[in-house]
């Protein structure tokens, strides 16, 4: 996905502010004019991400701060590899070192789970996808996670893509009544601007077109309801093995179709057997582990 340095610098100064807050007392022990050199190295296998953030990190409190990276994000890391080198003034390295690696290893974590996610299934047509659990304040950071570590993209909020879930039908009255009103909600967007991406319709700051929405059914009935009413990517929430290889012969083809609900890495392959063409993992982004990684100082 592409990276907004707007949203990653806003994310860093947050967590430089919560962790700095007036000041590094303790960096204050160290002479002002002090260097220092660093390597960051990594103590388990993984998938790196957060390059960017990062980054950011040592460029907002000192842009002195030199860092010589030997990996790329997405790139599998061994333990005890080198990632980066890092050589600048002793106080910023300091002071950075626990925000930057927060960063590095919370979104090598998500990288890393989604990797095993995609590994998983390899071999048939689904793609794997995230939701929008994620941990607040880092959705951009966790959705770029996951595409570091193979997997794809789901809208990133409620304001880029027409979902309609069961609450929604539940309000609406059925789910012809609420595709009834997407498309009357096309009506009023005709003539504004949309991006298509992934069989859905993304916002512009235009407006929206809401022909290609995608709708939650929970069983066969409302599968069938929400094809007669024409729509075109369908969610099948929480449906069983033998219940998502008759959505997918139901469909035959005339709908896209994405699996979600009680998705692991003991099922995710017999998920994806059934045919449907995607897969979404809430656990990718909401349960997090971070990956172990060291940032030591070098001897002067």
């Amino acid at each position: 996905m592409p990276l907004n340095n707007t949203d990653i610098a806003a994310s860093v100064t947050r967590a430089l502010a919560e962790d700095i807050g007036t000041g590094d007392i303790t960096a204050r022990l160290i002479p002002e004019q002090a260097t220092a050199q660093a390597t960051v190295i990594s103590r388990e296998t993984a998938v790196l991400s957060g390059r960017p953030w990062f980054d950011e990190v040592f460029r907002q409190l000192d842009a002195r701060v030199q860092i010589d990276w030997q990996v790329s994000d997405g790139d599998h890391i061994l333990p005890n590899q080198t990632l980066c080198e890092l050589h600048g003034p002793a106080r910023a390295l300091l002071s950075g070192e626990r925000t930057a690696l927060n960063f590095l290893q919370t979104l090598s974590g998500t990288a890393t789970l989604t990797a095993r996610y995609v590994d998983a299934i390899r071999g048939t047509r689904a793609k794997v996808l995230d939701t929008r659990k994620t941990l607040p304040g880092l959705r951009t950071a966790q959705k770029y996670a996951v595409t570091c570590g193979g997997g794809h993209n789901h809208r990133m909020g409620l304001y880029d893509a027409v979902l309609i879930k069961e609450n929604h039908i539940a309000v609406a009255g059925s789910v012809a009544a609420a595709l009834a009103q997407a498309r009357a909600m096309d009506g009023e967007s005709a003539g504004r601007e949309a991006v298509s991406e992934r069989g859905l319709i993304h916002w512009t700051n235009t407006g929206a077109v809401l022909r290609a929405a995608e709708i939650e059914v929970e069983n066969i009935d409302q599968l069938r309801a929400a094809l007669s009413a024409g729509a075109t990517r369908i969610l099948l929430d929480n449906f069983d093995l033998e219940a998502l290889n008759a959505a997918v012969r139901e469909t035959s083809g005339r709908a896209t179709l994405e699996a979600s609900g009680g998705v692991t890495l003991d099922n995710i392959r017999a998920i994806a057997q059934s045919g449907v063409d995607f897969i979404s993992v809430g656990s990718l982004t909401k349960h997090v582990r971070a990956i172990d990684l060291s940032l030591r100082f070098l001897p002067h």
